[in-house]
């Protein structure tokens, strides 16, 4: 499929956390440079058309899948959100049931899909299949033609080495393997879920970035984007670091399943040790498994 590239925004952007009510609300900062060959933007993008005057924003499609299910709580969260979001169409093509831990892996044969809602009755396509099977369906069966896929939210954190066993994961990846830039949003375990936050912080992603999500697909990408939203209950989570991804984590049984701690103070500078007080973590991690 040709040779791989990195998107330019995931090179140029360095977002900060603002907590606004329940939620947050992303600033982003952009470095302006010269245009490039993967849609970047040439300049820093702006809102402002003229003085006094928004710009009406580019439309944009997404495509949304997950491993939970096309019937899961954590993507009609996460499809109602981004349905709100102005000049946005959201398509949504799923595992018709759980397929969580399958991380990368496709069938040998085309699978079935069907017509499905998610769980509050928005009109989706299930497939028979695994997360990457769902992502593939939606590009090369339906022929839908994405600026960006979300796939999310997962119920369970995806840190460290566990991205390669997540379907999160997988599908995202098997959008960045077609060239379309990808989001990969989990949650942590708890006893409850409560998915209004991770919302937030999705749609706070896509609208910082939405002005480099310019083309439908081409060569292959080199990385997702990977987001961790801790469990906090009825708290607020502490706000967002974006950190380096962390392949090898010592005893990685109890600190990546850990529950988080949103009352911490420590902030620790490691993308486990951040999550687990409290901090959504931002991680870069390869398009492809580690082996």
């Amino acid at each position: 499929m040709g040779a791989v590239r990195q998107p330019a925004w995931a090179a140029r952007t360095r977002l900060a956390v603002m907590a606004v009510g329940a939620t947050a609300a992303l600033v982003t900062g952009v470095t302006a440079c010269g245009g490039s060959s993967d849609g970047g933007p040439a300049t820093a993008p702006t809102t402002t058309a003229a003085a006094g005057t928004s710009a009406a924003p580019r439309p944009l499609t997404i495509l949304v899948s997950n491993d939970d299910g096309v019937g899961a709580a954590g993507i009609d969260a996460v499809v109602t959100a981004l349905r709100a979001l102005p000049a946005v169409t959201v398509d949504v093509v799923a595992p018709d049931t759980n397929q969580s831990g399958t991380g990368g892996k496709t069938s040998p044969a085309t699978p079935a899909h069907h017509d499905a809602t998610t769980a509050s009755g928005v009109a989706a396509t299930s497939v028979d299949g695994f997360p990457a099977d769902a992502v593939n369906a939606a590009l090369g069966v339906l022929g839908l033609k994405p600026n960006l896929v979300v796939t999310g939210i997962n119920q369970g954190q995806n840190l460290g080495p566990f991205v390669d066993l997540s379907g999160t994961v997988g599908a995202a990846r098997a959008a960045a393997a077609h060239g379309i830039p990808a989001l990969a949003a989990s949650m942590g375990l708890g006893p409850t879920f409560d998915y209004s936050q991770g919302a937030g912080l999705v749609t706070a992603w896509v609208t910082a970035h939405r002005a480099t999500f310019t083309g439908t697909g081409g060569a292959p990408l080199s990385t997702v984007t990977n987001l961790n939203i801790p469990n906090c209950g009825a708290a607020k989570i502490r706000g967002e670091r974006e950190l380096p991804t962390e392949p090898t984590v010592t005893d990685m049984g109890t600190a990546i399943t850990n529950g988080q701690d949103c009352s911490s103070t420590a902030t620790p500078a490691d993308e486990v040790g951040a999550f687990n007080a409290g901090f959504a973590t931002l991680t870069t991690i390869p398009a492809r498994p580690a082996k």
